[in-house]
């Protein structure tokens, strides 16, 4: 579990410093817009007051406290799941990333009432009207890593036998 704990907090300081020197650091939320590498990475700035994508951000500021109770309670389940599977260690750093960018998300709907994005990317004459966060790139990558990495649960075989 040590290593889903380090994961966590790791994802955590990562996505936060992030925001930090990106928004705050380099005024976005002043200048609205960075071309760092057009078009494949631009910082635009984005204000997520729903769930991924912007979707239902329309909704009332008691779907913010909604939002942050259900990622602590997904959090809280995963932490449990996790305990429970003995999971190995990059099954773990999976989890710790979701459990990690999941917290720092909630931290900035505490905050802010919503969650700071700024990452945009486009390619191949795509132009991508969404921008999302490092947390978000943690909770996609966590959960992808818990889908591939976590022991078959049709696998009765205990492990040193």
């Amino acid at each position: 579990m040590r290593a889903l704990a380090l994961a966590a907090l790791i994802a955590f300081i990562i996505d936060q410093l992030s925001k930090y020197l990106v928004i705050h650091g380099m005024e976005l939320w002043r200048v609205r817009a960075i071309d760092v590498l057009p078009p494949v990475l631009n910082f635009r700035y984005g204000e997520n007051r729903g769930i991924n994508f912007g979707l239902f951000g329309d909704a009332s500021d008691a779907s913010r406290w909604v939002l942050i109770g259900l990622a602590v309670v997904i959090c809280a389940a995963v932490l449990i799941w996790a305990w429970r599977q003995e999971l190995g260690f990059w099954a773990q750093v999976g989890a710790g990333f979701l459990i990690g960018g999941a917290l720092a998300n909630v931290l900035d709907r505490l905050i802010y009432g919503y969650v700071l994005d700024f990452l945009n990317m486009s390619c191949c004459g795509i132009e991508n009207p969404f921008v999302f966060n490092l947390a978000d790139v943690f909770i996609f990558g966590g959960a992808i890593a818990l889908v591939f990495l976590s022991p078959d649960p049709k696998d009765t075989s205990k492990k040193g036998q």
